[in-house]
């Protein structure tokens, strides 16, 4: 779950809709087709670090004896089906109480890290990260301009001290 959030930015509900078919490992491209907002189908690539934990993954799936058929689910619950939304996001509130983190931090705080972090290892090419994210609009990337606009700000002061 966090992996996922980190590593692809999808959404709490594209999160608990992923099914193990829907993660291509095999190739030199390898990503995630999502279903996201709207019905609207988006593959989300995925780097070579990322495609060896969800391999690892996968072996731990097949080890503890769930289902890796094609439309199972990547992430389930306890009987092997679907898990809810709710269920992910209370899974992330425990996970973060336990890491001793605050208690302000959502599972949708991973998607807006992917997207700030994703803006700067692209070299703010908001066309790419638009399509990753799978925003209809630009304006909707756009808005994490002004997060990195501060960071900016101090990077300048900080220059040459």
């Amino acid at each position: 779950m966090i992996e996922l959030g980190l590593n692809a930015g999808l959404r709490v509900e594209e999160m608990a809709t992923l099914k193990k078919s829907d993660l291509i490992i095999e190739s030199d491209r390898s990503s995630i087709t999502v279903l996201g907002k709207g019905n609207k189908r988006r593959a989300v690539w995925i780097n070579s670090d990322f495609k060896r934990k969800c391999q690892l993954y996968l072996g731990y799936k097949k080890r503890f004896g769930y289902s890796l058929d094609e439309d199972s689910y990547l992430l389930n619950n306890l009987k092997g089906g679907k898990i809810s939304k709710r269920a992910l996001q209370k899974f992330f509130k425990i996970i973060m109480s336990k890491a001793g983190l605050p208690a302000h931090f959502h599972i949708h705080c991973l998607r807006h890290t992917y997207t700030t972090f994703l803006l700067t290892a692209s070299n703010f090419n908001y066309r790419f990260v638009q399509q990753q994210l799978g925003h209809s609009s630009i304006k909707t990337t756009q808005v994490y301009a002004g997060v990195l606009e501060s960071e900016g700000k101090m990077a300048i002061e900080k220059l040459y001290r």
